[in-house]
């Protein structure tokens, strides 16, 4: 009726092997969540951070608002440019803020929606000019 002893302590003593076994699909998923979600996101960091460096006088952006403007002041060093979204109407934006460049070739994501919105405002500034 009883179970022997030797034989509960045989059953409970994990080996070398069953304990690499029951790691493994932890360090599987670990794994594949590094390679999904860590690495991409680490780039796309990357990324921005190179493209809030190059900040200059002149790039049309898209803040991370949502307004669209040219940046009129950008000195190397400060943490933020100054932008002009209107005739005479300037704000000054923090550089991370900034989350696209819209007229710098290869700058901006490759695709269709960096050129719509390039284009966007363009005809919009050249609108106001009239």
């Amino acid at each position: 009726m009883f179970i022997s002893e030797a034989y509960a302590q045989a059953a409970g003593a994990p080996g070398g092997a069953d304990m690499l076994t029951s790691f493994l699909p932890l360090v599987l998923i670990f794994v594949v969540f590094w390679f999904l979600m860590i690495r991409p996101q680490q780039k796309r960091m990357k990324e921005h951070r190179a493209l809030v460096a190059a900040l200059k006088k002149g790039d049309k952006v898209l803040t991370s608002g949502g307004i669209l403007g040219l940046v009129t002041k950008a000195v190397e060093g400060e943490n933020d440019v100054e932008v002009e979204i209107a005739a005479n109407v300037r704000v000054r934006v923090v550089r991370t803020a900034v989350s696209e460049v819209l007229n710098r070739p290869g700058v901006a994501a490759k695709g269709g929606k960096a050129d719509e919105k390039a284009k966007a405002v363009e005809s919009k500034s050249g609108a106001n000019d009239a």
